[in-house]
């Protein structure tokens, strides 16, 4: 795949001031075409260290900025006057700020001290999160949604440059638990959360890149590299549908793009005066549509799959 020409412009405009004020504006917002999309797209092609470091500062200097640093459950967690959809991160989003700001260089756990209690704090019962505030008011069940999960679980996983501590340890067995009790693929199971077993079925569709979404390489990739770190046997009931999946499917071990990861997701946008529009058409930038167009073999997502698969060779008979 040639894409040199798209990321030549990616990089173009994360060295513009355009870029320095985008994160002026707001950290996250406008979707998917403002400077943090950029950065998350770098990063999951690998090159994260093309992010400039000008960038970089900026985007501690705005997600330090965010009105809460906690995820408001109860009514009286939202202040009067605080944007809902600006104000306030939700679990997915930290998790890939985590992972990229600690793949390029920057020591988080220190410049945004807030987000690693973050992760620990918001675990569920059953290991997973949700990125739905009122699933945390839900007594008899444990809500937890995978898009909600596996971008945490990742950050802890895989950017903790140090030892772990036992609290981390423990969030991970019970993310990874998690992971295998789905099966890397199931929907939930409660009466709160069952739109997400309509949309499981979608997680076997690969994309690239994911940005927020789940599919089940990513899910797979997770789990297997958790087992590495810590010496443990999965259990083959919780890998060997997805496996036999992702082999069926792509028997070349050439992995295509099957969805997008932004489809029917909108925007919200700044108006006059300063108020943020929502439901707004979203845009695209070049080297997001270069890279992700369905049918195409992804040079990212096979190579987690011939990553995957070397693991693999420790826990299945392929």
């Amino acid at each position: 795949m040639d894409y040199q020409q798209e990321l030549e412009l990616s990089l173009q405009y994360l060295k513009s001031e355009k870029a320095l004020q985008s994160l002026v504006q707001d950290a996250y917002w406008p979707k998917w075409d403002s400077t943090w999309w950029h950065m998350l797209l770098l990063h999951e092609m690998g090159l994260t260290k093309d992010i400039p470091e000008a960038v970089a500062h900026a985007y501690v200097q705005a997600i330090n900025k965010m009105p809460l640093k906690i995820f408001p459950i109860q009514k009286e967690d939202m202040p009067p006057g605080i944007d809902p959809y600006r104000g306030s991160p939700c679990h997915c989003q930290l998790g890939n700020v985590y992972q990229v700001l600690a793949a390029r260089g920057v020591d988080v756990d220190q410049e945004v001290s807030w987000i690693r209690p973050w992760f620990l704090r918001y675990q569920m019962e059953d290991g997973g999160l949700n990125c739905d505030n009122d699933a945390y008011l839900v007594k008899d069940e444990a809500p937890s949604s995978m898009v909600g999960t596996i971008a945490v679980f990742e950050a802890v996983l895989l950017y903790t440059n140090r030892k772990w501590t036992s609290e981390e340890e423990n969030f991970l067995k019970k993310g990874a638990q998690f992971l295998m009790k789905r099966e890397l693929r199931l929907g939930s199971s409660t009466k709160y959360n069952e739109a997400e077993q309509k949309s499981a079925p979608d997680w076997l569709k690969l994309c690239f890149p994911r940005f927020y979404l789940y599919d089940v390489l990513r899910g797979l990739n997770a789990l297997l590299v958790w087992a590495d770190k810590t010496n443990s046997i999965l259990p083959q009931d919780s890998l060997k549908e997805v496996v036999r999946h992702l082999t069926t499917r792509f028997p070349d071990g050439q992995m295509q793009n099957e969805r997008h990861c932004y489809d029917g997701a909108g925007t919200i946008l700044p108006g006059p005066d300063g108020v943020w529009l929502r439901r707004q058409p979203a845009t695209y930038f070049p080297l997001l549509t270069k890279v992700s167009e369905i049918g195409r073999v992804s040079p990212f997502l096979t190579k987690q799959w011939h990553e995957c698969t070397l693991r693999l060779e420790k826990h299945l008979s392929l």
